[in-house]
């Protein structure tokens, strides 16, 4: 088979040239036709002079054609004259349609490169595809009947990131005995932002393993559950919002879906995003993950009590008072109420920061101190 040849472009000044013969006129005639200098004239023929708008209106009255044949002419020309390695800028375009490459080059998960060629390597690598072209998957079992997550690509970039740490932790097989009663130790750590400094090794002593990976801007992730080898859990959360009740929440509710080995038997990943704010036409599992964290942060017939004997004067004092009798941070209580009030802005104040505690002892990416 004959490879194909891309016909030859003249410049525009062949087919002025072409004009001036079919009306036998010289370069001197049409010059004074079109009212500008002879060697603007010179100069088209011999392509030293690029056609302008002005210069293409000229000519269309002069020979009685358009414009736009003449822009046309010249357009075609400079594209033929500019080189490009075939296909590259279509393959960069793909990589970057498919993949969040400038934040994940920023935070150093790739490594940035000018070949094309090994950019795609890298990426293909950090998501362990043989091809760009191929789906990621973040866990596999051939009884899937899916063909993919329905994960965003911010998303499936935040969840390989952390499972790429989740594989690094070296911790004791996973048993949901001792996940029971690291609950009961969690429990206990309520009181103080500092103490969720605790909550990685503690459940770690379970067989699980915790990561901290920063959400991927427009990501919406606040945490996910997903299993390796189908029999080591993995808790990953973001942090995004920071705030103590946020943070014992979302780490409850992930912590139920282990418990009750949610997504497990299907290979699956539970991705949880804006946790707490819906509760209508929500999976059941994520509604029995909500009701969880929710409880744990405040029992639920605690809660309901108070609730019923003062409202609707929640006044700072006497919600101080609920939260120092059950022995909770008043944070707690508050984005409880929250929930309950619909009231946002309610004493606010008392949903104080942890994540700096909760990162003191973990494995973790992000927060301007991404890992290598």
């Amino acid at each position: 088979m004959n490879a194909r040849v891309p016909a030859e472009v003249f410049p525009p000044g062949e087919f002025l040239r072409e004009e001036l013969e079919a009306r036998d006129w010289s370069q001197q005639e049409l010059a004074e036709i079109m009212g500008r200098p002879p060697r603007l004239i010179s100069e088209l023929i011999s392509g030293k002079r690029a056609v302008t708008p002005e210069t293409a209106k000229g000519l269309a009255e002069a020979f009685g054609t358009s414009p736009d044949y003449w822009m046309s002419l010249e357009s075609q020309y400079q594209l033929s004259k500019v080189k490009t390695e075939d296909g590259i800028v279509a393959r960069k375009a793909a990589l970057y349609g498919r993949f969040p490459v400038r934040e994940m080059i920023r935070r150093g998960w790739v490594q940035a490169s000018e070949s094309v060629e090994v950019l795609e390597a890298r990426f293909c690598d950090f998501f362990r595809i043989p091809d760009v072209s191929v789906q990621p998957e973040l866990v596999h079992n051939a009884k899937k009947t899916h063909a993919h997550l329905e994960a965003t690509p911010l998303q499936m970039a935040w969840l390989f990131r952390v499972r790429t740490l989740a594989e690094k932790q070296v911790v004791p097989a996973y048993s949901r005995e001792k996940l029971a009663a690291a609950v009961e130790k969690l429990k206990a750590l309520l009181l103080a932002p500092e103490e969720a400094r605790h909550a990685p090794r503690i459940l770690a002593e379970a067989g699980v393993r915790l990561v901290f990976v920063e959400a991927m801007p427009g990501s919406k992730i606040d945490g996910a559950t997903f299993w390796l080898d189908d029999e080591k859990p993995v808790i990953g959360m973001t942090l995004r919002f920071d705030r103590i009740d946020n943070f014992w929440f979302v780490l409850r509710h992930e912590i139920e879906h282990v418990l009750r080995e949610d997504g497990k038997a299907d290979a699956d990943v539970l991705i949880d995003s804006d946790l707490g704010s819906e509760t209508d036409g929500i999976a059941e599992c994520e509604g029995r993950a909500n009701e969880a964290g929710a409880d744990f942060c405040v029992q639920k017939g605690q809660l309901d009590d108070f609730v019923a004997r003062v409202q609707p004067y929640f006044s700072e004092k006497k919600v101080l008072l609920f939260a120092q009798r059950i022995n909770v941070h008043p944070g707690l209580v508050v984005g409880q109420l929250q929930r309950r009030l619909k009231r946002h802005d309610f004493l606010r104040k008392h949903q104080v920061k942890v994540r700096d505690f909760a990162l003191q002892a973990a494995d973790s990416d992000g927060w301007g101190s991404f890992s290598e």
